[in-house]
């Protein structure tokens, strides 16, 4: 049986868990107003994924918006099912290949996703505030190479859509 520890791990063994921490803490209070406003529709935080990259990408394929979000197929179809049937999101087939699914916003969908992207919009400006020019960028330069390496170039191409 190994012995009980009673010692914290501290920014003295690895300086990196300030920034660990503070990205939890962030993340928690930034999804948490958009949680509060879905959680009236039933809906989650995939759901909320989805709204924002169909709403960003309308006519989004469905292998891309899952190779965005990494994950599995069932989960997504889970998700598209409950915002397809609530009048969130419309599919369509492809015009050249039958076979792909096209995803587009409904008007209910766009003002959902608009609502949502206001609540973190506010949080978001609001800590921007706070920081120079120079900063914001330090900022997105940090955020960016948080990114695996791999997805760092489809990550900005989308962002910058």
């Amino acid at each position: 049986m190994s012995a009980t520890v009673t010692t914290p791990l501290s920014a003295h063994d690895r300086a990196e868990i300030p920034y660990i921490e503070l990205l939890f803490f962030a993340y928690r209070d930034f999804i948490s107003d958009p949680d509060a406003a879905l959680e009236s529709y039933g809906f989650g935080r995939a759901h909320h994924r989805v709204i924002h990259f169909v709403n960003r990408h309308p006519g989004i394929r469905v292998a891309d918006l899952l190779d965005i979000l990494k994950i599995t197929k069932q989960s997504l179809g889970r998700v598209l099912k409950q915002l397809i049937d609530s009048g969130f999101i419309e599919q369509q087939t492809g015009p050249q290949d039958r076979r792909q699914r096209l995803l587009y916003p409904t008007e209910a969908g766009r003002a959902l996703s608009l609502r949502l992207i206001d609540l973190q919009a506010r949080r978001i400006g609001k800590a921007l505030t706070t920081l120079t020019a120079e900063e914001r960028l330090g900022a997105e330069k940090f955020l960016r190479a948080v990114v695996d390496t791999g997805e760092q170039d489809k990550v900005s191409h989308l962002i910058e859509e």
